[in-house]
This record gives structure tokens, sequence and C-alpha cells, in this order.
């Protein structure tokens, strides 16, 4: 169970967490820019003053297993006490995977690839986002790719000992970073949601994340002010807490290769096809039915959350995601951001099936399903 502390000035609290756990060594990991331009370096450094700090950097967005295993080497020779994490999901992911397979015996790559499980506990790890996105403080699993593919490791140890959601560190993200990580909270709860594996709890959490998310987004993106800010941070933290408990859907299965090959940021990715899937969702029936809850279960669970977006059917919810993304300026056309022969669209589908998140979604998705809805966006 991760102790929480949210709001702004909780970065203080690092100086409680350092008394309570004692720690000789820091392992710190850190985003190259995020961690003197977001403020996290100005704040900490003066509590970081007695403790022998080993800096970490050295990976690239959207965490590659040969810089885990940088980091994995650089952890093993320092052998820290305590891993402190500050940045967006790549350097929260990064420190989850470092901190969790460097205490492991054998490779690390047999551990990724669920070859062999995790076994021994990790160091106490406080993981500080400067991001309202992924969520990443509040999960059980961290990202890693192997070349274009993505993988993910998943375990209790992986879960970060303490959150520092401290709102101020976003406060000078750019516009572009903040609606990119932003429609990656909101389709983490919206996903959440509609997820098979969803719970009384999960629902609740992305509920409340939706809620907090659909009013603030394009203010955070266009007029920020302290207040959307926030609401953006406690959102992006609840959506986490939400797929800790469900895990994520077919959009983000279909998100990867977006990212892995036409370099599209993960959060647009996402958000790409949301709102089709919304409406697609929305439209289950018991032939196409995938929850085992049933179909008056899932026909419910979709017309609270269409609700949730002050819409009447899957359609106007659909319409309303499609006008969020016009007001903070993300594309929606995938021919505009490289995708634009037939090729292309095969390269998508053949790498944005992944079983799990498929079979996770309410509603059959077929590849001719996917193709429909990948040539409606092109």
């Amino acid at each position: 169970m991760t102790k929480e502390f949210f709001g702004i000035g909780s970065h203080k609290e690092l100086q409680k967490v350092l008394l309570q756990e004692k720690p000789r060594k820091i392992f710190l990991v850190v985003g190259k820019e995020a961690y003197e331009k977001s403020g996290v370096q100005a704040a900490f450094s003066p509590m970081l003053k007695g403790f022998e700090v080993l800096e970490f950097s050295e990976f690239e967005e959207n965490p590659k297993i040969e810089d885990v295993q940088k980091g994995i080497a650089a952890f093993r020779s320092f052998q820290p006490d305590l891993v402190l994490a500050c940045g967006g999901g790549s350097a929260l992911d990064m420190a989850k995977s470092i901190n969790a397979l460097a205490v492991q015996e054998g490779d690390p790559l047999d551990f990724v690839l669920k070859k062999k499980e995790i076994t021994h506990q990790s160091k106490p790890l406080v993981a500080v986002p400067t991001t309202a996105g992924t969520g990443a403080e509040a999960t059980h699993f961290a990202v890693v790719y192997m070349g274009k593919i993505k993988y993910s490791l998943a375990h209790r140890f992986i879960l970060p000992t303490y959150s520092i959601v401290d709102p101020q560190f976003t406060f000078s993200l750019p516009a572009k970073i903040t609606a990119s990580t932003g429609m990656d909270a909101l389709a983490q709860a919206i996903e959440s949601f509609w997820s098979n594996k969803s719970t009384e709890e999960s629902k609740a959490y992305a509920r409340e994340a939706i809620l907090l998310i659909l009013p603030n987004l394009a203010a955070a993106v266009n007029t920020p002010t302290p207040e959307a800010r926030g609401a953006m941070s406690k959102g992006a933290h609840l959506a986490g807490k939400a797929i800790n408990i469900s895990f994520t859907t077919a959009c983000h299965a279909i998100s990867y290769p977006l990212t892995s090959y036409f370099g599209v940021p993960h959060g647009h990715a996402v958000a790409l096809t949301l709102p089709s899937m919304i409406l697609f969702n929305s439209e289950a029936d018991e032939q196409s039915l995938n929850d085992s809850r049933g179909v008056v279960y899932v026909k419910k669970a979709m017309a609270e959350l269409v609700n949730l977006f002050g819409a009447r059917d899957g359609r106007e919810a659909k319409e309303k995601l499609e006008q969020l993304m016009d007001e903070i300026h993300l594309e929606r056309r995938l021919s505009r951001l490289g995708v634009r022969a037939e090729e292309d669209v095969n390269l998508i589908v053949e790498n944005g099936f992944n079983p799990e998140r498929v079979k996770n979604n309410p509603r059959i998705l077929t590849i001719e399903a996917l193709r429909l809805i990948l040539k409606e966006i092109t």
C-alpha cells in the first residue's frame, strides 16, 4: 500500500519520509530536463544534503531495456537504501523497473519476458510525478520497451512505497505536454471504468478522475491556473489508482505501435482511438459482448460513462471528446501524424492487437472492427 501525500507544498513531506526511512544512500532517478525545470531540484536539494546521492538520468522517453540494464548496474554498484524518482511516466517507470529488478537473481530480461518471477522485496521507493498523466506513482507496473515492442512488468513489489503529488511541479509544463499527458490520464480513467476487470473501488476512482479532468484539461492547457493544475494532478493520480486495479483496455493496446513506429507521444497516441471506442463500446450487444457480467451491466456502465460527459448517447460522448481534443490542439487524423499508407495501418493492427488488453475491452474488438476504426480516423 502506497503512503500518499497530495497538494501544493506536499513535497515538504519528503523530509519526514527521510527521517522515517533513515537512508544513508539514495539512488535518485530523474528526467534530465524535468528535474530542473519543474522546480523539484530546487525544492529537494536542501533536503538531500547530508545523504550520499547517486543521480541516474541516462534514459530516453519510453524506457528501453538497455537503459534499465544501465540503471541496474549503477544501482548494484552503489547499493542504495532508498530510491527517489522524480519526473514524468518514463522516469517513474525507469525507477520502478530498476528498483524491482536490481535485487532479483538472474538476467533482467527473464523477468521482463515472464520467464522468471519477481521474488525479492525491492528498496523503499518515493515517486514524485512532474506531469499530470500516467499516474505511475500509484501503479504496480512499469513499462519497458525491447526494440519497438512494449512489455509490462507487474508485481506488488513494484508499487511505490510513497507518492508525493505536488501540483506545483506541473506548473511549468508546456501546453503540448499538458495536453498529451492529460489525455493519457483521461483515457486511463475511461478505460478503467469500462474495463472487464473493473470493481466498485476502481470505478469510484475512475469516476472522480473523469469529473476532475473533463472540466479542467482545456484550462490547464490554454489558460493554466493553480486550480486547474491541481485538479489535473489529482485526476491523474486517481486514474492511476483506478488502472492499478482494472488495467487498461483496447485504446492503450492500439497506442503502442503509434508511439514506437510513428513517434506519437503516448498520451496523444492513446487519445486517437478513444472517441471511436466510446461509441464502439456503447453499442455492445449480446453477440459482441466480452464482459462476463452481462449485457445489462455493460449497457448500464456505458450509460453512466456517457452521462459523466453530459452526453445523451455514445455518439454525443464521442463528439464531445473530439471537441476536447480540438480545444487542446491535439491532431485527430492519423494521416497528419505520418500514418498514410495501408502498410502503416497494417503495422498498427499487427502490433497493437495485444490479446490481454483487447480481452479486457467490454466489447469484442475484431481485427476488422479495428481496421474500420483506424480507417475512420486516417
